[in-house]
């Protein structure tokens, strides 16, 4: 289709050309020939009277009418497929969509994998792309790259909609067979315990808990340091370290390996955990659907965080 004498389709190979900066991954993304992709960008070239995209040594950048461009190239595609979306039905027993969630790993384990069994059982078809959260997440979240974003309210995006899922407490997991288990675990004792923690991102960030623990000034000792939190009970069992982990993943990882829960020795504040999308995704039937499910998930759980079924 052509609008003032630009073919519409054009559009989509612009935004993913802006987006990676290359051709060859265009192509692969499109599945279409890189001589395909080196042909569309021609024809853009051509069209808006600009080159949208420079070599520079070995990389692509984007010209300033690209950049200029980019952001309402993503909002007109999101516009379009909104609009086609609208009114919709969604069928889930026939479709085969593939919803793409950012969420970390203790989300897919303790909620996202219900959600899943669900769908196996309604909707055998669609499909989960679950992404980790990164840096990115807000823009991916606004471009349309991914549906929904779920995660904890400190790291909302104040720019969309947020709907509170549950409040988790956290905490003090070790091995069964830890003698500290056997009563009130006392600060000093945690204190002197080796610990187990999960930083995220470049930066190394601490998770929720262990900003709580920082803020509070107890020293610890940092035993093991990973980059996931469904780790954390792997790196305890058989040991005398501790973790402070979610009351819902530490409840789901006793039921399947040796280990022991305790309330912390200090006052642990709720982290409260929501779901986000973009406004403009509020006629999509099928994320309707899906969030519906997601809130089923989540009501599985009690309110201390111990599953309910």
């Amino acid at each position: 289709m052509r609008f003032k004498g630009l073919d519409l389709n054009l559009l989509v190979a612009l935004e993913v050309l802006l987006t990676t900066r290359s051709i060859t991954e265009t192509a692969r993304r499109m599945n279409l020939s890189q001589p395909a992709v080196s042909a569309a960008l021609g024809r853009l070239r051509d069209h808006f009277g600009d080159p949208l995209l420079v070599l520079n040594g070995k990389r692509f950048l984007p010209t300033t009418t690209a950049e200029t461009l980019l952001p309402l190239v993503r909002q007109l595609l999101r516009d379009a497929e909104t609009m086609l979306q609208a009114g919709q039905r969604f069928e889930p027993a026939s479709s085969q969509r593939t919803f793409r969630i950012i969420a970390s790993d203790y989300m897919a384990v303790v909620l996202l994998t219900r959600v899943a069994a669900r769908l196996g059982e309604v909707a055998p078809h669609v499909c989960l792309d679950i992404i980790p959260p990164s840096q990115q997440s807000g823009l991916a979240l606004d471009n349309g790259q991914v549906d929904l974003l779920i995660g904890p309210d400190a790291f909302v995006l104040a720019r969309f909609p947020s709907e509170l899922l549950f409040e988790e407490r956290h905490v003090i997991v070790g091995c069964a067979n830890n003698p500290l288990f056997s009563g009130a675990i006392a600060m000093a004792d945690y204190a002197a315990a080796g610990h187990v923690v999960a930083t995220f991102g470049p930066n190394r960030e601490a998770s929720f808990a262990d900003q709580v623990v920082e803020k509070l000034g107890i020293e610890r000792r940092i035993a093991v340091t990973t980059s996931s939190f469904a780790s954390l009970p792997w790196f305890l069992v058989g040991t005398p370290r501790l973790a402070l982990m979610h009351g819902r993943l530490a409840a789901f990882f006793a039921r399947i390996a040796p280990l022991a829960v305790a309330e912390p020795p200090f006052a642990m504040p709720l982290q409260q955990v929501v779901m986000q999308h973009h406004p403009a995704r509020r006629g999509d039937m099928g994320l309707q659907w899906l969030t519906g499910l997601i809130r089923d998930g989540a009501a599985v759980w009690t309110e201390d965080g111990t599953p309910a079924g």
